[in-house]
């Protein structure tokens, strides 16, 4: 399992996919509705993939792996105030969601589903992906830019950052950089007070 070596071909099996288990959701998506979608034969999807746990793995991979990637470029690319910080990560994360809103909607909603091999395989990009958030609301935290547990500071956030795919509207008037300023806005405005 790994998303960075992948040929043309099985990256866009994986993109169908991701938009499939996005649409029906793991569980509900069988074997021939992926071959369907792709364009191919049931027999066909096991020269791509051993079975459908590793196309869920795959996904996941993929969207976690893209998610740590423009958030490390996000926070590299930013000034080093904990308030610029804490917007570039936030406008990442809303990016990775909103933009393609495939993969790494899977691997928030669908990470339950892989087996247990998978879930210990793909942990290590998830924990990174924490980790940079932990250290970003840590350096607002003590930079008195926000107030709180930071558990609960960064399950409030990330919570209300995840959400947004259930009503995000990419047609609408505001972008994932305008959410991220309201976001953030609204944490700072409310640690001043």
């Amino acid at each position: 399992m790994n998303v960075v070596n992948e040929s043309p071909r099985r990256k866009e099996l994986i993109r169908q996919a991701a938009q499939l288990f996005v649409q029906e959701g793991f569980d509900r998506t069988t074997v021939r509705m992926l071959a369907h979608e792709m364009g191919i034969k049931s027999g066909s999807l096991f020269h791509h993939f051993r079975d459908k746990q590793e196309i869920l793995a795959a996904v996941i991979e993929e969207g976690t792996y893209n998610a740590l990637t423009l958030a490390r470029q996000a926070l590299a690319e930013c000034g080093d105030s904990p308030n610029e910080r804490l917007h570039a990560m936030a406008r990442a994360h809303l990016e990775t969601l909103l933009t393609d809103r495939n993969a790494h909607v899977v691997a928030l909603y669908e990470w339950r589903s892989l087996d247990a091999k998978a879930r210990e395989h793909l942990s290590h990009l998830r924990d990174a992906y924490e980790e940079l958030w932990e250290r970003v609301i840590d350096e607002a935290l003590a930079a008195g830019l926000i107030e709180g547990d930071r558990f609960l500071v960064s399950r409030f956030v990330m919570g209300a950052l995840n959400w947004t795919v259930r009503w995000y509207d990419p047609e609408g008037v505001h972008k994932p950089e305008d959410l991220a300023r309201e976001l953030v806005s609204m944490m700072v405005s409310s640690a001043a007070t």
